[in-house]
């Protein structure tokens, strides 16, 4: 599967469909690792991420209301230090490295690394060591001096494999459904799901290779949220009808 960088701020993934030419339906999709890592990452995109994504028009329900709450609500009804954004563009926690990171141009994850911490200069009293803080020449809470004598923090040891690895193995191909269900590929599976589809005549099987962008994969994470058959929907441009064709 190719990844494309087409410039530093559009990243383009690479997937295979595998369609039924005869029953006219897709059966599903052959992903690599970025792709998955894409898919999972979705289940930790905040909500309000999502609709500044999508657009607060795009949401099914009533979560595109609050959007618009938050976002028309006057400063005068706001409490002091409580900032709009962190609703309205609320960090996202995780992501996975590469590619798969950058697919919806989203800001990168903390990276675990906090801001300078300060402690109390004072040398006489033993009480001032246990205060520790990012603001600095903050007034001690003990002796009242000023806060300024650094110190490092030291993460814990592997704290950012998560982070910078993603989330599945790369040495192996995926399986996604129509549904985003994913499952490791093999040639049993492959087989099971060709039977459990019904599939009698090979030479009806068309393979077909999509990308996956920043337009995809908005349409993706919209699809997501309201339909069954979300890569029919966004890259055969058309929805199954009742009869699952």
């Amino acid at each position: 599967m190719a990844v494309t960088n087409v410039n530093p701020t559009t990243t383009t993934l690479s997937m295979k469909l595998l369609i039924d030419r005869k029953a006219q339906r897709l059966l599903f999709a052959e992903a690599n690792k970025d792709v998955v890592d894409f898919l999972f990452s979705l289940l930790v995109l905040p909500v309000g991420a999502a609709v500044k994504l999508l657009g607060k028009e795009a949401m099914v329900g009533s979560v595109g209301n609050l959007y618009g709450s938050v976002e028309g609500l006057d400063y005068a009804y706001i409490q002091p230090g409580a900032a709009k954004d962190a609703l309205l563009r609320p960090a996202v926690l995780y992501s996975p490295s590469g590619s798969s990171a950058s697919l919806l141009r989203l800001p990168a994850p903390p990276s675990g690394q906090p801001r300078s911490l300060y402690r109390c200069t004072s040398i006489f009293n033993s009480s001032c060591r246990t205060y520790i803080t990012d603001a600095y020449a903050k007034a001690c809470p003990t002796c009242g001096n000023q806060m300024t004598a650094a110190v490092q923090y030291l993460p814990p040891a592997g704290g950012q494999v998560a982070a910078t690895a993603g989330f599945v193995q790369g040495v192996v191909t995926y399986t996604v459904m129509d549904n985003l269900t994913v499952m490791p590929m093999s040639a049993i599976s492959s087989f099971t799901l060709l039977n459990a589809f019904e599939v009698t005549d090979l030479a009806a099987l068309q393979e077909k290779t999509v990308q996956l962008g920043y337009n995809e994969g908005l349409e993706i994470l919209r699809a997501s949220l309201q339909s069954e058959t979300v890569l029919t929907d966004v890259f055969l441009g058309r929805k199954k009808g009742p009869s699952g064709v």
